[in-house]
């Protein structure tokens, strides 16, 4: 509780872009389908972080160095590996990191689109540019 406490109360973060985009994507999974946050989190963020690699590829290159401590390689192959050992902790965790865990198939993504754009999450991100068709290829990798 400590750690969530720090973590959003908004102390940590001054002055650091945030980027909350997993948890829009992740409500709307809970929404339509009832599956927890945690969860809707282990489903999206590791499709968003390889979708978004591009855009996020120096804070990704910090990311595999710090969290994982994956130094080696170039920093395409850190981003993959810090990305398959992100999916690997939440399954550990006993958290499917695809929708097929949950029985969930592509049906999914068309209604999830959805109601992103009628809740106006159209452009979202640290740097509002992850828009719908972003977001519908989030979910789609997430498959």
């Amino acid at each position: 509780m400590w750690s969530a406490t720090n973590a959003l109360n908004g102390t940590l973060s001054r002055g650091v872009p945030q980027d909350w985009a997993s948890h829009s994507l992740g409500h709307e999974i809970t929404a339509l389908y009832g599956i927890d946050h945690a969860r809707t989190l282990a489903i999206v963020l590791p499709s968003l972080l390889n979708v978004r690699r591009n855009e996020k590829h120096e804070k990704l290159v910090q990311y595999a160095e710090r969290v994982w401590g994956i130094t080696n390689g170039s920093d395409e192959e850190k981003i993959d590996a810090a990305i398959l050992k992100t999916r690997e902790f939440f399954e550990s965790l006993g958290a499917g990191t695809r929708f097929s865990d949950y029985g969930l198939g592509d049906e999914v993504v068309d209604l999830l689109v959805d109601q992103l754009e009628r809740h106006g999450l159209t452009n979202i991100s640290e740097r509002g540019d992850q828009t719908l068709e972003v977001s519908r290829q989030i979910y789609t990798n997430a498959l």
